[in-house]
């Protein structure tokens, strides 16, 4: 099995650097057959390390999912306002954990004590380098709601609570159609009879 130190970067050049950063490799790497590829170029959006929670309540078995626009949705069959769960971006020097809870009460006011760590995955490896760190937090949802966001982030956030049954039948059906927040369903699906420790 190949592995990093089989890929060599002859070059690298940044594209553009703002909000995100875009940068082009010219590289190669080892070939199955054992030579080595011809300097293929890539480009790739580099938006780094992300964190997820969902926020479960194991209680009322309802999940809180939070709505917002995206304008990479607009071509969406649904709606560019998408249910999701709670996420943000890790600043360099950040823990994911902190990240979360951090991003918990900015988008839905919770304040998580806990969380646990359900996985990590490459968000779309074949053109950006983010990976996304995945959570579960159990929380009580009796006074949840509302609209959060942080101003100087442009955010307007909507908060939902939801029956776990009925966000699944929406992963189903295609109303809920961004990865974090089928992968993390999904997850629950898979694990919420083993009476999840959290």
């Amino acid at each position: 099995m190949y592995d990093k130190n089989d890929v060599q970067v002859l070059n690298s050049e940044t594209l553009y650097q703002g909000f995100f950063k875009c940068n082009k490799f010219t590289l190669k790497h080892k070939l199955f057959s054992g030579e080595w590829s011809k300097p293929i170029q890539r480009e790739f959006f580099e938006r780094g390390k992300a964190a997820a929670l969902l926020a479960y309540d194991k209680e009322k078995d309802s999940v809180i999912l939070v709505e917002q626009f995206r304008f990479g949705a607009m071509e969406s069959k649904q709606s560019p306002w998408l249910l999701e769960l709670i996420a943000g971006m890790i600043d360099k020097g950040e823990d994911a954990e902190e990240v979360a809870k951090r991003e918990a009460f900015e988008e839905a006011g919770l304040v998580i004590e806990e969380c646990q760590f359900m996985l990590s995955y490459f968000v779309s490896p074949g053109g950006t380098t983010e990976t996304l760190d995945l959570f579960i937090a159990n929380v009580d949802s009796t006074n949840v709601g509302g609209v959060f966001g942080l101003d100087e982030e442009g955010e307007d956030i909507r908060v939902h609570v939801v029956p776990r049954e009925q966000a699944y039948q929406w992963v189903k059906s295609g109303k809920i159609d961004n990865a974090a927040t089928i992968i993390g369903l999904q997850w629950l699906e898979l694990n919420y009879k083993q009476g999840l420790n959290i």
